[in-house]
């Protein structure tokens, strides 16, 4: 237990300090001495959890995923179980996807620009897995609870959230202006495919 509860602190730790130091320096100008330097942890003891940077960093892709799946399925609980009490839980979390200055978001595109290196391509294939398993999840929950209806494929519509929130991702870097589709224009999306009453038979 107590073997537990330490190693659950040092992630704690590592993830926070991380964090915060992507935030001063961004991904390219954090190095794990900054790590050591900052978390008072030696460099066996981060190399104890973690292999490299790119995989810490990963990690930090996970926690968003986790943090907002978690706020999901607390909403789920609640009776009575409605469409838009957990839809409100992913919708608060969509503007962050248009935000290139969000950890996140400095995280994945860092990690997309070394894809060509086997050990962070396998970081970022099992980020997409995650982030299409959850949102599976998701809709089969809603399923389950009665309020996303069963004629919805959650496999297609997972795989195009997923594909959408990644192309929000991307052009927060790229691009910047008015958008004719932002992250509202997607919660909306969202709702029209998912909601009860689009889908009652005629």
């Amino acid at each position: 237990m107590k073997r537990e509860l330490k190693r659950e602190r040092t992630r704690r730790l590592l993830l926070d300090t991380a964090k915060a130091l992507i935030q001063e320096k961004g991904c390219a100008g954090m190095t794990l001495n900054d790590i050591m330097e900052r978390s008072g942890l030696s460099k066996g003891g981060i190399y104890h959890y973690v292999k490299s940077k790119d995989e810490l960093l990963g990690w930090v892709l996970q926690e968003w995923l986790e943090e907002t799946s978690r706020r999901f399925f607390a909403a789920t609980v609640y009776e009575p179980k409605t469409f838009e009490r957990p839809m409100k839980e992913i919708v608060a979390s969509l503007p962050d996807l248009e935000n290139p200055g969000s950890v996140g978001n400095q995280v994945f595109m860092y990690l997309l620009g070394k894809c060509h290196q086997p050990e962070v391509q396998e970081v970022m294939r099992q980020f997409y897995e995650g982030a299409l398993q959850v949102s599976k999840q998701w809709i089969a929950a809603g399923q389950k609870a009665g309020f996303i209806p069963r004629s919805v494929d959650a496999g297609k519509t997972a795989e195009l959230f997923v594909l959408i929130s990644l192309g929000l991702r991307v052009r927060s870097f790229i691009s910047s202006g008015h958008y004719v589709f932002a992250s509202a224009e997607f919660a909306k999306l969202m709702a029209e495919m998912l909601r009860p009453s689009n889908h009652q038979s005629g």
